[in-house]
């Protein structure tokens, strides 16, 4: 028997395995599936439900009540979340007054920052769970009425500028 022979036996061999493994871990994958108790269901509040927490003392002064809102639900630990949130002080510098009010959310301690475009706040988990937030960054947007208009998980920066931009489009320029 020459090389050539040996080494297509031997892979031949190799594939038959690889074949076995993977029909193995389908059929755990399909019986940890069958054993799920329930299916997932939808997180976060629905959209037109009435923005629980607006009114408290510790919000007071920081959500306008003439226009919209953008709610951050982040956390200190997040990568992401950090990016998340330089992005939507970024944004808001770029948008200026007429842009919904950013507000960063922590359940925990906030990171220490200078004073910015976006506000954040700390020690909120009540929030949290009124928000019913399974994760972060996560972000809820507000009507200038307080009705939740959407609510979804961000998973990176760029998520965030296009809710950004679909809550509130680029005024088009008009051409010289």
């Amino acid at each position: 028997m020459d090389f050539t022979t040996s080494a297509v036996i031997v892979s031949w061999a190799a594939i038959a395995l690889l074949a076995l493994v993977v029909s193995g871990l389908v059929r755990q994958v399909h019986q940890l599936s069958r054993a799920q108790p329930h299916l997932p269901g939808r997180v976060g509040l629905a959209s037109g439900a009435s923005a629980p927490g607006l009114t408290t003392p510790a919000l007071d002064g920081l959500l306008p009540t003439d226009r919209a809102s953008l709610l951050l639900f982040l956390d200190a630990d997040c990568g992401t979340c950090g990016q998340v949130l330089a992005e939507a002080r970024a944004w808001t510098v770029r948008q200026g007054d007429a842009a919904p009010q950013v507000l960063g959310l922590y359940a925990g301690p906030a990171p220490q920052d200078a004073e910015s475009a976006v506000p954040v706040l700390g020690e909120r988990p009540e929030l949290f769970t009124a928000y019913d937030i399974p994760a972060t960054p996560y972000a809820v947007a507000v009507d200038a009425a307080g009705r939740i208009t959407r609510s979804e998980p961000l998973g990176s920066a760029t998520a965030l500028l296009r809710l950004l931009d679909d809550l509130h489009p680029a005024t088009p320029r008009s051409l010289p």
